[in-house]
């Protein structure tokens, strides 16, 4: 089986012990060597100080390449545009760009005055700068805002033809599915190569069926009674490990070569799977503090 290249999402900490846990991700999942980990902005912008601090921290003490994530939102495009700049100052000219999700206690996005209207301005701007390699989102499973999946779908070539390199897709729970969104996405004319998958390890059942839901992820009945019947067990760690561990060898065997484990700052289920997929460590993690 190909090892795959691997990546991984973290988000900022919010108090003493969230930066203790993200710290102690890092440290664990450095040494398998990611090509870049990236650090979520929260639903409104309400991480954005937090995200900053994070990402300058973890580039400057851990020798990762690290992927700032930028959204449209409760901003101008100048304040966004000028947090972009602050990210490039620092070294780190990866941004992963968004929309965003709509502030807590609010149903829709709404255009910040003076902001972004969408993504797609999002991503020319920061084009237009020179400055950036720009990653974007990407839907196997139809947005909960989007009309059809070829909307998904239209929307994708629209970010990439702006000036993105890459897509990292929401995650989803059998390989068919990434499948058929990569086969349609090539019919109109995208690079199936530029579409990463995104793997969300199955820390917490009841969390990840929510998130699911939340965000539109068609969950399987399999998936379901196979979690339902684990938790009554006491099992759902090991279920987890392996469903996750044969999502990924499915998605090696139908040629993709690049994995993006969203971590939950919950390092060891993706650490286990990582190294079931043959992604042994390759350095230990110096100069954290």
């Amino acid at each position: 089986m190909t090892v795959p290249a691997i990546s991984f999402e973290f988000f900022p900490p919010q108090n003493l012990e969230g930066a203790f846990r993200l710290w102690d991700t890092v440290q664990v999942l450095t040494p398998l060597d990611p090509r870049f980990v990236s650090v979520t902005y929260g639903a409104g912008g309400t991480t954005r100080d937090l995200t900053r601090d994070a990402v300058a921290t973890i580039h400057k003490n851990s020798g990762l390449r690290v992927a700032a994530h930028l959204t449209c939102v409760n901003a101008t495009r100048d304040e966004t545009l000028k947090i972009a700049q602050d990210f490039a100052k620092a070294g780190v000219t990866d941004i992963v760009a968004l929309r965003g999700d709509p502030p807590k206690g609010e149903g829709a996005f709404t255009q910040y005055p003076g902001g972004f209207a969408h993504s797609v301005e999002l991503i020319e701007a920061l084009a237009g700068t020179g400055s950036f390699n720009i990653r974007v989102g990407a839907y196997p499973d139809i947005h909960p805002e989007a009309g059809s999946a070829q909307a998904d779908i239209d929307w994708l070539k629209r970010k990439l033809d702006a000036g993105a390199s890459e897509a990292l897709t929401q995650f989803f729970f059998e390989a068919d599915t990434f499948f058929r969104f990569r086969d349609a996405c090539e019919k109109a004319g995208i690079d199936g190569s530029v579409i990463t998958p995104g793997i969300l390890p199955i820390e917490n059942w009841k969390g990840a069926r929510n998130f699911a839901r939340r965000c539109g992820t068609s969950i399987p009945k399999w998936v379901e009674d196979a979690f339902e019947k684990a938790t009554r067990d006491g099992r759902e760690d090991l279920l987890a490990t392996a469903i996750c561990t044969e999502l990924c060898s499915d998605l090696i065997d139908g040629g993709v070569d690049k994995l993006h484990f969203y971590t939950l700052n919950r390092p060891e289920l993706t650490r286990d799977v990582c190294h079931a997929l043959g992604v042994t460590p390759k350095a230990e993690l110096r100069n954290v503090a």
